[in-house]
């Protein structure tokens, strides 16, 4: 039996591809998860350290979040083994040939993820056209550019305010992860007067009580500086920023960044994942027991999904951003209501939303064994 299967429960996956093109060092892997509610949706992931298993959990993420919001979507996932700094040529090169080699997998929608952007979707479009997150000049609604997952988790984080004892004005934030969906955050919230005391980015960290520009550090990022280059504060590497104290912190970068061996470090009062499985089931446990509140990932950031799915349908990005308030919104008020009221981890109230939704829509399958 293949080691593939080690990831099979009642719910998926579907499917597991293994891509590998040695003419042009292509080497990547597809899981469509689950595909009851409609074709899968997930975005390609390119790093130099990505895994299968990494693939299989951010697919399954991306069918709950799919299911959460509501979505006629199933979750879907590629990872692309590469550096995403790579020269453009190489990238496109990368690029359409991952599309060339999954055009007749119907059941797997592109999308932009972590080291993939509009640009890249673009090269997809033109190869097979089954894509969203485009740029806007080829009909899409570029979502990095306009920060539609940063939009949702402000949302998700002004409807987890009234389960917590402090207000958004002056409330210390902290992003873990300054790319395209932490900075657009920081963008968002500091508007609603949140302070930015700390970020951080492959490269390293900076701290400042008093508040960081978040434009200064906008123009640090689009320039190819990091946020550690800003021009006062205090400097770190990259991964003290789990030591800043806060009372907002928002993990927009890696999977597992929180675990066992540093979950006791983190100093903060709740937590608004803004990235994919960025805290393993332990550290959420043990810090719901310290009553640090712990937003899920695929409740939080879901922003990006529901914009790229509203594109797909041809809605504007007026009508992206107004669904995407309305159901981060009523998603995180119905987790943390059932969280409270039956005393369990929001994770297992989101997990139970989800897949209660998904197992419906697999009830009307042809093959349900529902």
């Amino acid at each position: 039996m293949s080691d593939n299967f080690q990831f099979a429960d009642e719910l998926g996956p579907t499917k597991i591809l293994h891509v590998y093109e040695p003419s042009v060092n292509l080497k990547a892997v597809l899981v469509v998860d689950n595909v009851a509610a409609g074709p899968a949706l997930g975005g390609v992931r390119m790093a130099p350290d990505v895994t299968t298993e990494e693939c299989f959990r951010l697919a399954r993420a991306m069918t709950m979040k799919n299911a959460a919001a509501g979505l006629p979507h199933g979750g879907g996932k590629v990872v692309l083994y590469g550096d995403p700094k790579m020269p453009k040529p190489d990238k496109e090169r990368l690029i359409r040939a991952l599309a060339c080699s999954l055009r007749d997998v119907q059941e797997y929608i592109f999308a932009p993820d972590m080291g993939t952007d509009e640009g890249c979707m673009a090269w997809v479009k033109d190869e097979i056209g089954r894509v969203v997150g485009l740029p806007a000049e080829i009909g899409g609604i570029p979502l990095d550019e306009i920060g539609a997952t940063g939009w949702g988790l402000r949302h998700a984080l002004e409807a987890a305010l009234h389960f917590c004892d402090f207000k958004l004005k002056h409330a210390r934030l902290v992003i873990q992860g300054f790319g395209a969906v932490g900075l657009h955050a920081a963008r968002f919230l500091t508007k609603k007067k949140a302070v930015l005391v700390g970020a951080a980015d492959s490269q390293g960290a900076v701290y400042h009580p008093e508040g960081l520009e978040v434009e200064e550090l906008i123009k640090l990022k689009k320039a190819g500086q990091s946020v550690a280059d800003y021009s006062r504060g205090e400097k770190h590497e990259r991964d003290a920023v789990i030591d800043f104290e806060c009372d907002i912190w928002i993990p927009a970068a890696r999977p597992d960044v929180v675990n066992e061996d540093n979950m006791h470090r983190l100093k903060t009062r709740l937590v608004v994942q803004g990235a994919n499985i960025p805290f393993t089931y332990g550290a959420e446990k043990y810090l719901h027991e310290k009553g640090i509140l712990c937003i899920p990932d695929f409740i939080a950031n879901a922003g990006g999904v529901i914009c790229a799915a509203a594109e797909y349908r041809g809605a504007s990005q007026t009508a992206a951003f107004e669904a995407i308030e309305e159901k981060v919104s009523h998603n995180t008020r119905l987790v943390l209501e059932e969280a409270e009221a039956k005393k369990i981890l929001p994770r297992d109230a989101a997990v139970n939303l989800a897949v209660q939704r998904v197992k419906k829509a697999m009830a009307y399958k042809r093959w349900s064994i529902f």
